[in-house]
């Protein structure tokens, strides 16, 4: 416990929010590698605080992105029947075999492992978007029967990635959707599916650590007085900013803090 509000963390939580609002993107990515590097936090707190402050974030956000009609629920069902079942089983794993936290030099791997795929991947999708398109329309039905399979799979593999590092909800579902249906989609469905979709895998991932005892709520209670104004001042300055420009600083600042992570 921290014993109280940290302003520290409040701004904290406030850039990162800003960030989320600007790009849609950032929170889950940013925040974990923040609290570990710049703040010294453990890093299974860390990774368990920035879930509860994603699964409250992003719930605000999906209700928005469900009142202006962007999320494809059927979409939304298919990842979650393979990225709940997938989170829950890494959450028993953790407790039975890993008294309930990964070592910290490990976890460190796997956060920065997660942030430079994160990364990477920030750069590649506007870039293979255009391609996926046109192979979708040659290959036809044929890769639609193997939608419903891949999009489980994938949930899969996600629900636990962000269990473990609270990395994923967003770019990396984000990047799997516009793989897996570039036409069914527009850019505004994804980041509403993505949103509305980590909801459900963030609650069920932070509710698991706090049960492991991963989770601090004063640094949370600090992180979210500062996250309501970073989110909403991102949003309004969203359109007059270069988008592009944003991704690449993005990009390039998760790849700097993956590269820590890594060799820390």
């Amino acid at each position: 416990m921290l014993g109280g509000i940290d302003l520290g963390y409040s701004v904290a939580g406030a850039f990162v929010s800003f960030l989320v609002g600007l790009t849609g993107v950032g929170g889950g990515s940013l925040m974990a590698p923040i609290l570990i590097l710049l703040f010294g936090i453990n890093p299974a707190v860390a990774v368990g605080t920035d879930l509860w402050f994603a699964a409250i974030t992003k719930a605000v956000g999906g209700g928005v992105h469900h009142r202006l009609g962007s999320v494809d629920w059927k979409l939304v069902r298919r990842l979650a029947l393979g990225s709940l079942p997938m989170a829950v089983l890494t959450l028993l794993w953790l407790w039975l075999m890993q008294d309930g936290r990964l070592q910290s030099d490990l976890l460190l791997q796997l956060l920065g492992g997660a942030l430079l795929l994160t990364s990477i991947l920030m750069l590649l999708k506007p870039r293979i978007q255009p391609s996926l398109r046109q192979l979708k329309g040659r290959m036809g039905p044929g890769m639609r029967k193997n939608q419903l399979l891949l999009t489980v799979a994938g949930g899969g593999v996600i629900g636990a990635l962000v269990t473990l590092t609270s990395v994923g909800a967003g770019a990396l579902v984000a990047v799997l959707l516009a793989i897996l249906y570039p036409l069914r989609l527009s850019t505004k469905s994804i980041v509403g599916t993505d949103i509305m979709h980590a909801v459900p895998l963030t609650l069920v991932a932070a509710t698991g650590h706090s049960f492991l005892g991963n989770t601090d709520s004063w640094l949370l209670a600090s992180l979210l007085i500062g996250s309501i104004p970073g989110i909403i001042v991102g949003s309004l300055v969203g359109g007059r900013v270069n988008e592009k420009l944003v991704r690449y600083a993005l990009a390039a600042m998760l790849a700097i803090s993956a590269i820590k992570m890594i060799f820390s």
